[in-house]
């Protein structure tokens, strides 16, 4: 059996002092933090931080250490808004999360960045791949855990159509880390419903379109913005349209529930996806 020499796991342990140090400080130096993991990277690959074959003895500091840089690893690209480096980091600690279960204490971020991680998925409507991540967790954690049982309740929220949910839900997230993949599942799901007031109606009023697309009333600006990366165009009647044609009713504003329309449109995508 090949040891590894003392001086990789010595010069290891040192670096990932100085990353620790620096990630609990709060106003964090992020090229620091960068420097610091873009080295710890190179450093592991002289120790056994991936899973190793039958037989061979497991040094649990080494596992305990690498562990650790990978975790702050996670966190810090969401930080960075790295997805790919996120999902990089997570294929690589859910071996010690699993593989290694027995043989390591159970780290304090375990089920926050195994949460995060179902909400990644679900973010990028990978609906299959998050239900099999979810069958590697236990029943007790996917009922009690706040941090499982999130992602859970969203997923929910979408297969019945409860977008209000889904948007309340970001004020009561279980970890500031959280924000980032609902931000992305909000525009996701405000696209979905933008796309479906475009194709029901010729024009909308300011005050719907704040209703239909989860603005808050008081965030006019917002909406703004996102009917001007939509091309929307706001008339002097406070009502958006959208280019696609003539108006049918010769400039009047159609009578037709803009609400009932939209959410009816919508589930019946759903209804589709589930069937397809």
């Amino acid at each position: 059996m090949n040891k590894k020499p003392a001086p990789a796991l010595n010069d290891t342990v040192a670096l990932s002092k100085m990353l620790q140090s620096e990630w609990e400080r709060s106003n964090h130096n992020m090229e620091k933090i960068e420097s610091y993991l873009s080295k710890l990277k190179l450093y592991l690959t002289k120790l056994q931080f991936l899973p190793i074959e039958l037989g061979e003895q497991i040094s649990k500091q080494e596992l305990v250490v690498a562990r650790d840089i990978l975790e702050i690893g996670a966190f810090f690209s969401i930080e960075t808004k790295n997805i790919p480096a996120f999902e990089r980091y997570m294929a690589q600690l859910k071996c010690y999360y699993f593989d290694y279960s027995t043989d390591l204490t159970e780290s304090t971020f375990k089920y926050q960045l195994l949460g995060l991680n179902l909400l990644c998925l679900l973010s990028q409507n990978r609906v299959s791949e998050f239900h099999t991540e979810l069958e590697l967790l236990p029943m007790k954690e996917i009922q009690n855990n706040v941090y499982i049982r999130h992602p859970v309740s969203l997923e929910q929220y979408l297969m019945e159509g409860s977008y209000n949910k889904i948007f309340l839900s970001k004020g009561n997230v279980p970890s500031k880390y959280y924000t980032f993949f609902i931000d992305i599942l909000l525009d996701t799901i405000r696209e979905d419903i933008a796309g479906c007031i475009e194709m029901a109606y010729d024009r909308i009023s300011e005050s719907e379109a704040l209703r239909l697309l989860f603005f808050d009333a008081k965030d006019k600006a917002g909406l703004v913005q996102y009917a001007q990366r939509r091309r929307w165009t706001l008339n002097q009647k406070r009502e958006y349209t959208f280019g696609h044609g003539k108006n049918r009713n010769d400039g009047a504003v159609a009578k037709i529930p803009a609400q009932k329309i939209a959410v009816q449109m919508l589930e019946y995508a759903r209804e589709l996806e589930m069937i397809v």
